[in-house]
């Protein structure tokens, strides 16, 4: 299945745009259909790119689209999809642990390099960094076969005061929250206390490594655990 994925990106000669494209539907789909308007608004396109290029994703069979309906991977699509959601994760992995990358630094160049290497290239990294199971920011790896272990979770944001919890992943969609999350150690794997909650949506109090911090709900809404990670 893997070498079908690789000839089938190959004789397609699928840019990085149309790659982009199919992994953000992947990330968005959740077992359902994306709108339009949704894929436009994750990748900061008009509404009349994201048409075009659905048409054309529909023409390749990469995607099934219905009019209101929405727009939905086919196995083929998913499987690419799949593949540049493990070069990306992979990548982050090798730049943060073992070229010392930050945060911003580490998702702008993973991006880019997403679509280029070669799969020689990944499993001499994946070898390297002793086949990880999550990147950096707690997303599961895709294996070598494109298996993904997708975790259930729910944000900080909605766990009660009063309970304890460590932290599963954190969202990758804005790297200006990223580098806050890093500054006050709000990572993967860190124990979190849940002090208190403004009501109305409002900042939530939180204790990591013995210092208190006040993080707005948004940034809560960023973070994400499961129930298992439940103290």
């Amino acid at each position: 299945m893997r070498l079908h994925t690789d000839r089938l990106r190959t004789e397609t000669m699928l840019s990085a745009t149309v790659e982009n494209y199919l992994k953000t539907i992947y990330k968005l789909q959740d077992d359902g259909t994306v709108s339009k308007i949704s894929i436009a608004r994750a990748m900061g396109v008009s509404p009349a790119s994201v048409t075009g290029m659905v048409k054309r994703l529909a023409r390749l069979k990469m995607v099934k689209h219905q009019s209101y309906k929405g727009v939905r991977l086919t196995r083929a699509g998913e499987k690419i999809a799949l593949e540049i959601v493990r070069h990306h994760r992979l990548l982050e992995t090798y730049l943060k642990e073992i070229l010392g990358y930050s945060w911003a630094e580490m998702h702008a160049e993973a991006e880019h390099l997403e679509h280029h290497i070669s799969e020689e290239f990944e499993e001499k990294i994946d070898k390297l960094l002793g086949y990880p199971e999550r990147d950096p920011h707690g997303h599961p790896i895709p294996t070598a076969d494109l298996v993904i272990a997708q975790a259930a979770t729910i944000p900080l944001s909605s766990i009660a005061a009063g309970m304890c919890v460590q932290v599963h992943s954190v969202s990758d969609a804005d790297t200006d929250v990223l580098e806050y999350l890093e500054t006050i150690g709000l990572l993967p794997d860190r124990i979190v206390s849940v002090d208190s909650k403004a009501p109305f949506d409002g900042p939530v109090t939180v204790t990591i490594g013995g210092r208190q911090h006040v993080i707005g709900h948004h940034v809560a809404s960023q973070v994400f655990v499961t129930e298992d990670d439940l103290l």
